[in-house]
């Protein structure tokens, strides 16, 4: 399953570091989504791009994880000679992670009997 399933993006930019927002649409949600979208998978998905740190924040209270992207826009968005690489082009092809199927895996902590 995708991550937009699950979740809504939002972001920010400054400079050449790239912020964005990861909120789940359900509350109940957030503690699957801090398990499953970590810095490792977001490093990952964004390798072709991100030339500095990844790192994580986490905003139980709103459902959110916010993910900072340093060096990831190509010098800035105003010396960048990529089309639209920052913003909501880049929430958009953060919520295209793959993730664990919710229902699949909750049936495998039910057959293992862990709920």
């Amino acid at each position: 399953m995708r991550l937009r399933e699950l979740a809504h993006a939002r972001t920010g930019d400054k400079g050449d570091t790239s912020q964005i927002s990861v909120i789940a649409y359900d509350e109940g949600d957030f503690a699957y989504l801090a398990e499953h979208v970590t810095v490792e998978r977001v490093r990952t998905h964004f390798s072709a791009i991100v030339r500095g740190a990844v790192m994580r924040f986490e905003l139980p209270g709103l459902g959110a994880l916010n993910f900072v992207l340093d060096r990831a826009l190509a010098g800035g968005v105003t010396r960048s000679l990529a089309l639209d690489a920052h913003g909501k082009c880049l929430s958009s092809l953060l919520l295209e992670l793959e993730v664990p199927d919710r229902q699949s895996q909750d049936q495998a902590t039910e057959d293992r009997g862990l709920s």
